[in-house]
């Protein structure tokens, strides 16, 4: 059974107007011709408004001179030489003696939320200047179409704009050094590898080194994705990060990274496990290394994918120092580190005005004779949260050492199990009693512990996971 057909939906042509210093005429001066006429100001018109009174902010747009307040009473003579009109009143009357006059004008009206008296709508609109998306319904689901915008604008980053600006630039420098059928192969090339990524985060320089390259017949060159998945929750990695997993074509990826992170993983990448357990290196740092260098050069997007922060633990700085070496094109996304994401899925503050007007980040990862190497006078002080990475397997010694250099055995203490996912647990207490919990509670995943009287507030704010 085929779908029903909406007619008034269908009878909309979609067209991109140019209004640059064309007249058009607003009858209104509330929120509803506000709205309107702040989507009309990109596209640099000039703007003449009728309306007994202007709210505060088209006042101030007209002391700005970026409209122009023409009449307070609308007569039909205004529409005429008039590229567009709008009629955005309360007045139902008066918006449809506006739409009269423009129609008998043979001007374009749009009478606002009254698709029946109007010539054109306006779309939802998705602005990448110069690269634009319009959305439209046609007026029979305007939810629907707001909420697609939505997504299209987490989808779309805004370096777009400087992407399509740098193209436009560079057509003619395209056109002079390629027939057709190989400009479209280049351009191609070029907005699969780094030279787009380059364009994107505005470096125009590094862009066009790789155009040139691609107009002089070379291959395109790989590029190194240094992504932070943040501390577990796949609704926290940022937008620019799922860009990367969707287009690259090896990934690289530790143990400490859930199934529904890897998912979004474009599908068809080729993926290499390089994680580290505990007294168990799957696969050496250098190698890590050396294997990023070779896929790149290979002509491969690679996407090296870290849980939290690549620069936070995780030997980012490493890795770009062998790429930098290598002449290797490289970016970084920050990702959320394991002490932000955790502690406030935990409800724990990791500053308060009260409690702690500072924070530590250490790893508590020992030495190979079983010892922690820390600064403990700098670490056991009050007025403090200090988060220990990696502290699982020597919380005992952690504790203890704490206490021996001044802290209170009940100074509060909790430990943050497989934080921000569904299967997260809080460990609550003290120095002298965390470690005993901790043991009974048969913790085995990968874990975070926070020290400081900021643990106290998860009794109030506690909000994900368990109460622990």
């Amino acid at each position: 059974m085929s779908a029903p057909t909406n007619d008034s939906a269908s009878s909309y042509f979609p067209v991109f107007l140019r209004l640059r210093g064309s007249r058009v005429l607003v009858v209104g001066g509330g929120e509803v011709a506000a709205r309107k006429i702040r989507l009309m100001l990109r596209a640099a018109p000039r703007i003449e408004v009728v309306a007994q009174l202007l709210n505060a902010e088209l006042e101030t747009l007209v002391d700005a001179k970026s409209i122009k307040h023409v009449a307070k009473e609308f007569t039909p003579q205004r529409v005429a030489g008039c590229r567009l009109v709008i009629a955005a009143t309360d007045d139902r009357l008066l918006n449809r003696a506006v739409a009269a006059a423009a129609d008998a004008a043979q001007v374009p009206v749009n009478v606002v939320d009254d698709g029946e008296h109007s010539s054109f709508i306006t779309p939802s609109i998705i602005d990448r200047a110069p690269l634009q998306v319009a959305i439209s319904s046609g007026g029979a689901a305007p939810v629907l179409a707001r909420r697609l915008r939505e997504k299209i604008e987490a989808w779309l980053p805004a370096g777009y704009g400087s992407l399509a600006g740098f193209m436009h630039s560079h057509r003619p420098s395209v056109a002079a050094g390629a027939d057709l059928p190989q400009r479209r192969s280049i351009w191609e090339r070029f907005l699969d590898g780094p030279g787009a990524e380059a364009a994107l985060r505005g470096d125009d320089p590094a862009a066009e080194a790789e155009l040139e390259r691609l107009l002089s017949g070379a291959s395109p060159r790989g590029e190194v994705y240094l992504v932070g998945a943040g501390p577990g929750d796949p609704d926290l990695l940022t937008f620019r990060a799922l860009r990367l997993m969707q287009q690259a074509d090896v990934v690289l990826y530790d143990r400490l990274l859930p199934q529904a992170i890897l998912d979004l993983v474009r599908r068809d990448a080729e993926r290499i496990f390089v994680g580290k357990r505990r007294n168990q290196h799957t696969v050496p740092q250098d190698e890590i290394n050396a294997e990023l260098v070779r896929l790149a050069k290979e002509g491969k997007r690679v996407l090296r994918l870290k849980g939290g922060d690549p620069f936070v633990f995780g030997r980012g700085g490493e890795e770009i120092e062998t790429l930098a070496a290598a002449g290797i094109p490289f970016q970084v996304v920050p990702g959320i580190t394991a002490a932000s994401g955790c502690a406030a899925y935990a409800g724990i503050p990791l500053t308060h005005r009260d409690y702690a007007q500072s924070c530590v980040f250490v790893t508590g990862h020992a030495r190979q004779d079983g010892q922690l190497q820390l600064n403990w006078d700098q670490l056991a002080q009050r007025g403090q949260t200090v988060v220990i990475y990696m502290g699982l397997h020597t919380l005992s010694q952690l504790c203890e050492q704490f206490i021996a250099h001044g802290l209170p055995a009940d100074w509060p203490a909790a430990l943050v199990e497989d934080g921000t996912s569904p299967q997260q647990r809080v460990i609550s207490g003290t120095l002298s009693d965390l470690p005993r919990r901790v043991e009974a509670a048969g913790v085995h995943g990968a874990s975070l512990v926070i020290v400081g009287e900021v643990v106290r507030l998860r009794e109030k704010l506690g909000w994900f996971g368990d109460a622990g």
